[in-house]
C-alpha cells in the first residue's frame, strides 16, 4: 500500500516537473504568468527523458491503473478491497471493513489523477521527442 502511495506522488512531481520542461530553442507560444519559471532543458536533458524516463513512467502509471482497474483477484485492486471488506463485515468486523471501502473509494480516485500524468507523458512525448 505505501509503495503504491509513494509511487503515485513520485509519479506526480515528475509529471509535473516534466510539464513545465521546455527544451533549449523552443518559444513558449504565450508569455509566463507572471512568477512563473521558465525552465530550459539541454538537447541532452530532453533525450534523456524521452528515451530513460518517459517510458519508465507510463509503464508504472499504466501498471497502477491495470492494478487499481482489476477483478477481485488482482492483489491491491479496488475490487479486492471491496471483497476484503465484504469478508471482513460477514465475519462481525464492521470497523475494518469500513476502513477497506474506505480505502477503496480513496484508491479509486487515483484514476483521474493517473490518467492526468499519462497524458502529461504522452503531450511531453509528442511535443518534444519527434516521432518516438
Amino acid at each position: 500500500m505505501r509503495i503504491t502511495r509513494i509511487a503515485a506522488a513520485g509519479l506526480a512531481v515528475a509529471a509535473v516537473s516534466l510539464a513545465g520542461a521546455v527544451p533549449a530553442g523552443a518559444q513558449p507560444s504565450a508569455p509566463p504568468p507572471s512568477g512563473s519559471v521558465t525552465i530550459t532543458l539541454s538537447p541532452e536533458q530532453v533525450a534523456f527523458l524521452c528515451d530513460k524516463r518517459l517510458p519508465r513512467m507510463e509503464t508504472r502509471v499504466t501498471k497502477l491503473i491495470d492494478r487499481i482497474n482489476g477483478g477481485a483477484d488482482v492483489k491491491g485492486s479496488t475490487a479486492w478491497l471491496k471483497d476484503r471488506a465484504a469478508k471482513e463485515r460477514a465475519a462481525g468486523r464492521e470497523t475494518s471493513a469500513k476502513l477497506l471501502e474506505e480505502r477503496a473509494e480513496r484508491r479509486a480516485g487515483r484514476i483521474d489523477e493517473l490518467n492526468k500524468i499519462k497524458g502529461w507523458v504522452t503531450d511531453f512525448r509528442g511535443k518534444y521527442c519527434g516521432a518516438k
